[in-house]
């Protein structure tokens, strides 16, 4: 299970983060919901160890996490990145496929669920928006760390496309991942997500399941997320 316990983070005067805390057990898909400017990438950046925290903790299981220990257990993929830009696309994701010590089966599976065959050859710098989130998906599904963190993966997705990747991104949880999914969309977050962690100005406005988060929003059971995230923000 991931622990994080009253995480807070600073920038001068401008409070990113405050007292944040949440638990994710594993083989779940956890929503980190919020506005622009909620703390999500903040959080995200965090957790792999890729930004100080002022304060606060971060466990898996028992064992509490230092920045350089992160890297371990967690694997963070950016949004609207384009890694090694020069390079083809199967160049990279093989390198990667390499790093891990992924067999060849799996690293078909990926290309083949995200319809990557025919960018293969193309330079990761002229790829479309829909093709390079694709592919950096690819890239955090050939990485081994139990916890894998994705910065907006449906954004740049069409309506076809996301519905694609859910399964594929549900049949990673269920094999043994955890996915902790920055999402900006409700509707896709509702689609895939089975426990959520909302973000309002840094801080925690409510976590847990869709069913718990009625609760704690004193609204009828079946309330979507979006009345839940409006009552409690």
């Amino acid at each position: 299970m991931l622990r994080v316990e009253n995480l807070s983070k600073r920038y001068g005067d401008l409070r990113a983060l405050e007292h944040v805390s949440f638990q994710t057990p594993q083989n779940s898909i956890a929503g980190v919901i919020g506005p622009n400017g909620a703390g999500k990438t903040t959080l995200l950046l965090g957790l792999a160890g890729l930004l100080p925290i002022d304060s606060g903790s971060i466990r898996w299981g028992d064992t509490i996490l230092s920045a350089n220990t992160r890297r371990h257990i967690t694997f963070y993929v950016e949004d609207a990145i384009r890694p090694h830009a020069l390079l083809s696309v199967e160049s990279v994701l093989r390198f990667y496929a390499s790093v891990f010590k992924r067999k060849k089966a799996l690293f078909n599976g990926i290309i083949e669920r995200l319809a990557l065959r025919d960018s293969l050859r193309s330079r990761v710098s002229i790829l479309s928006k829909g093709t390079a989130k694709r592919f950096l998906i690819a890239i955090g599904l050939l990485s081994t760390q139990p916890v894998l963190m994705l910065d907006e993966p449906f954004d740049g997705l069409d309506l076809k496309q996301t519905l694609q990747v859910i399964p594929l991104l549900r049949e990673i949880s269920a094999a043994g991942r955890t996915l902790v999914l920055s999402i900006h969309q409700l509707r896709d977050a509702e689609r895939i997500c089975d426990r959520f962690v909302l973000l309002n100005n840094g801080r925690l406005a409510g976590s847990g399941t869709l069913v718990e988060l009625q609760t704690i929003a004193g609204g009828a059971q079946g309330s979507g997320l979006e009345e839940i995230f409006l009552a409690l923000t």
